[in-house]
């Protein structure tokens, strides 16, 4: 396993986002807790997740419950693992995601998200969407104070544009370790701001990175595929007896070194054939082979 920063720490290269475990189409609970373990037996050390991601109107907390379940449960050592959770999104049982970016909020969601992970200190706490009726500079100023707190250890944010980035790391400093936005092969709306990430040294979190390659858990079941949009991704995978998912996250890998991707897993399979991902050093030759596929909408 390769290794990336997240401010001063060391994650592995690929994470795990969990949302997959939690949400609608979830697998049962031995098979999520096996998902898991296959991560940090695959070497995986950052672990994405969310007070949000559970099935709407229940089990508020489910994937941080579990995560915390699953490291308590396993083996081997979990000392490296960062923990990435989020507030700021709620899931009600019509099935909608509200945004509630108030500092009062995002304080008791931290809160509450600290008790069900069961840690001195989350690990890395991340405003998971701007809310448009509350200042910006409100609700990062809630993560500062969690930081003055000592409540979390790192902060970030989440589907944030570049000016947004810009004014955080105003209020934050070099407190503002990363920013974890949708970027994929088929969703490239955020370049501006993995540019900006590069620049200033920010690790940059893509969610849904398979977009394109595979189907998101956010992707409804009318979505058509476009693996044929990015036919080199599939072409290059069997070259190089690897899983075109493998293709895409190294891919990615290779845009920054600061991009640290957050594929979903509902498998051990899965997150174990991501995690290879890692060590798939792509030429020159077959990344501009790459690119254009990318880049096609």
């Amino acid at each position: 396993m390769r290794y990336r920063d997240i401010g001063d720490l060391k994650v592995s290269a690929v994470g795990l986002g969990a949302m997959p475990l939690s949400i609608e189409g979830r697998p049962d609970e031995a098979r999520a807790l096996a998902t898991v373990h296959a991560a940090l037996d695959a070497g995986v050390t950052l672990l994405d997740t969310a007070d949000s991601y559970h099935l709407p109107g229940q089990e508020p907390g489910h994937n941080e419950l579990l995560l915390a379940r699953a490291l308590a449960a396993y083996g081997g050592d979990t000392d490296g693992v960062l923990l990435a959770t989020k507030g700021g999104r709620g899931r009600p049982g019509d099935g909608s995601w509200t945004t509630t970016g108030t500092p009062r909020h995002l304080r008791s969601a931290a809160e509450a998200s600290l008790k069900r992970l069961g840690v001195e200190a989350i690990g890395l706490y991340q405003l998971h969407r701007p809310d448009p009726a509350v200042p910006f500079e409100e609700s990062v100023g809630a993560l500062r104070d969690l930081l003055d707190e000592g409540k979390i250890r790192l902060a970030g944010l989440s589907n944030v544009t570049a000016d947004q980035i810009l004014r955080a790391r105003a209020v934050l400093g070099d407190r503002l370790v990363s920013v974890q936005n949708r970027y994929s092969p088929d969703v490239r709306d955020s370049e501006p701001e993995l540019r900006l990430c590069a620049e200033l040294g920010l690790a940059f979190l893509p969610w849904s990175p398979l977009g394109g390659i595979s189907r998101s858990s956010l992707d409804g079941p009318s979505r058509q595929s476009t693996g044929a949009r990015h036919r080199a991704f599939h072409e290059l995978a069997r070259e190089r007896g690897v899983s075109p998912q493998q293709v895409c996250l190294a891919w990615l890998l290779s845009l920054s070194p600061t991009v640290v991707p957050i594929p979903g897993a509902s498998r051990p399979q899965t997150i174990q054939d991501s995690a290879g991902a890692a060590e798939l050093v792509l030429t020159r030759e077959e990344l501009a082979r790459l690119t254009p596929s990318a880049r096609a909408r």
